[in-house]
């Protein structure tokens, strides 16, 4: 699970930031438009899991909120809850149902991930090959494909309508696909600074490369 809430979350910040020579057609001007001047991005998600099978699994719904450059914050709310929040030194992924908190450091998360392109956009076309896959369910289409070698998902589908980002369909290492559908964007909203704060809850299981804090004595 840690590793597919870490995918969808890599794969959504690309989908919200502009590269400079991807492929060139009708989706890849609406995901310019869409991310031209682009600071801050609200929004809601619906996702379904399905097997390698072809069997859908539960679906799940919450929030999204993102600030450039490198912070973000994914609310799964029902019909369970986990949390994502990347404050820009470290990424905090949340069970409650484990009462498990795991903490790696951001730069870690980025290497060969679509997170690198909120703060070098020249890294779209380094990492990724972005292919026009035409119009079908009423949305205009890219693929994303890493070129990494060890991606963290096989491909990243994104659908455009005449708003910008509308779904997302990627599947992971495994063969499962996901599907998101996204809902009530708001841009450039302000947001508060604490959404992208974590503080592990009293009595959480932390594991991970936790942050140092300095013991030493503030000088004079």
């Amino acid at each position: 699970m840690k590793r597919f809430m870490l995918a969808v979350t890599a794969a959504l910040v690309l989908s919200l930031s502009a590269g400079a020579q991807a492929a060139s057609g009708p989706a890849r001007a609406r995901l310019d438009a869409f991310a031209h001047d682009l600071h801050s991005l609200t929004g809601q998600f619906t996702q379904t899991l399905t097997n390698v099978d072809g069997q859908p699994g539960q679906t799940s719904s919450g929030t999204l909120a993102l600030e450039a450059p490198r912070e973000f914050r994914w609310d799964t709310l029902t019909p369970y809850k986990q949390t994502i929040v990347a404050d820009g030194s470290r990424v905090w992924m949340y069970d409650p149902s484990l009462e498990q908190v795991t903490v790696r450091k951001q730069s870690t998360e980025e290497a060969h991930s679509p997170l690198t392109v909120l703060t070098d956009v020249s890294q779209l076309d380094k990492n990724f090959k972005v292919v026009e896959k035409g119009e079908h369910d009423g949305l205009v289409w890219l693929r994303l494909t890493s070129t990494a070698a060890n991606p963290q998902f096989d491909y990243a589908d994104l659908g455009f309508d005449a708003n910008g980002l509308a779904r997302m369909t990627f599947r992971d290492q495994l063969g499962s696909t996901t599907n998101i559908r996204f809902s009530n964007w708001k841009r450039n909203v302000a947001i508060p600074p604490q959404t992208f704060n974590f503080t592990p809850p009293k009595g959480a299981d932390v594991i991970g490369d936790l942050p140092v804090i300095s013991t030493q004595p503030l000088k004079d």
